[in-house]
């Protein structure tokens, strides 16, 4: 059963001036979207780095805190372990 193409989208018509507009509207759209979110991106990196000069501690410090009360905890933890353990033999 071969089908002939030509005759199945025979009666297809596109109208090409609206099919244009749709696609330049399209195009429009999607740089104004692009616009829009790179000035929201803008605007919370603006906040946020003015928020983190706000702080009393700086970023850094906090991590290098937190590093150091989680190797201090995970020794702690290591070391019940190993106690734990030798209690037990």
């Amino acid at each position: 059963m071969a089908t002939n193409n030509n005759s199945f989208l025979s009666g297809f018509q596109v109208n090409r001036s609206l099919l244009a507009g749709g696609a330049v509207l399209t195009g429009v759209g999607a740089v104004l979207g692009l616009a829009g979110a790179a000035m929201v991106c803008a605007a919370l990196a603006s906040a946020g780095r003015g928020w983190v000069q706000q702080l009393d501690t700086p970023p850094s410090a906090m991590a290098q805190r937190a590093l150091r009360e989680a190797k201090v905890a995970s020794t702690a933890g290591w070391d019940a372990w190993r106690a734990e353990r030798s209690s037990a033999n």
